[in-house]
């Protein structure tokens, strides 16, 4: 099972946040923090932020190292803590916070995903995944829209495509499955992950069904 480690570094000023960026990506490092943090270790930055992400714990550990050492170097004021990509959680967390090891835990974690999903949804009216269906013909478009509403599920239609959005990943391989066996025949699905800001260094999912 792959494993993410992320170092999150916030500064002052979204400049210093871009100059601390460009320096990790351009540092001058021993052989051996070249192996740990130049090969193995992405370094992205937001604003004032700045992510470095590792497979593991000791990469992880290798560039707070690093970027605590640039930090001192630059005098200048920020926050670096080290955090662990949840997958039922879809969370980054902690990384003092053990991953679920019994099915209970991962559940809880899943629960607390969907709840989170769920407030983002009520104050943004926007979901994370979405089903896209791409139908033989506008007329059977036009029904199977319709159909779909009227079982509750929130849907856009454009011409012979509908957009049926999902909470979550599992809810869009359910809901892709379903819409495949109810659809008429000849219909396509294809799964996408809406997601506007940096989560999961793998944040952009995109998957077929014929």
């Amino acid at each position: 099972m792959s494993d993410e480690w992320r170092v999150e570094v916030t500064v002052g000023d979204e400049a210093a946040g871009v100059s601390m960026g460009e320096r990790l990506l351009a540092v001058d490092l021993d052989e051996e923090a070249q192996e740990a943090l130049g090969r193995r270790t992405i370094v992205t930055h937001d604003g004032p932020h700045v992510f470095l992400y590792s497979a593991t714990e000791d990469g992880a550990r290798t560039a707070e190292t690093v970027v605590t050492d640039l930090i001192a170097q630059a005098g200048i004021e920020a926050t670096v803590g080290m955090t662990r990509w949840h997958p039922d959680e879809q969370a980054w967390k902690d990384a003092t916070i053990p991953l679920p090891t019994t099915e209970a835990e991962r559940e809880a974690e899943h629960e607390r995903h969907e709840a989170a999903e769920l407030i983002e949804l009520s104050e943004q009216g926007t979901y994370d995944w979405e089903v896209r269906v791409e139908l033989p013909g506008h007329a059977e478009t036009v029904a199977f829209a319709e159909r779909l509403r009227g079982e509750g599920l929130p849907v856009t239609r454009r011409w012979r495509y509908l957009l049926v959005g999902a909470l979550t990943e599992e809810d869009a391989d359910e809901l892709s499955a379903r819409i495949l066996a109810e659809a008429p025949e000849g219909s396509t699905t294809r799964i996408e992950a809406i997601l506007d800001e940096p989560g999961h260094p793998l944040f952009v999912f995109l998957r077929s069904k014929l």
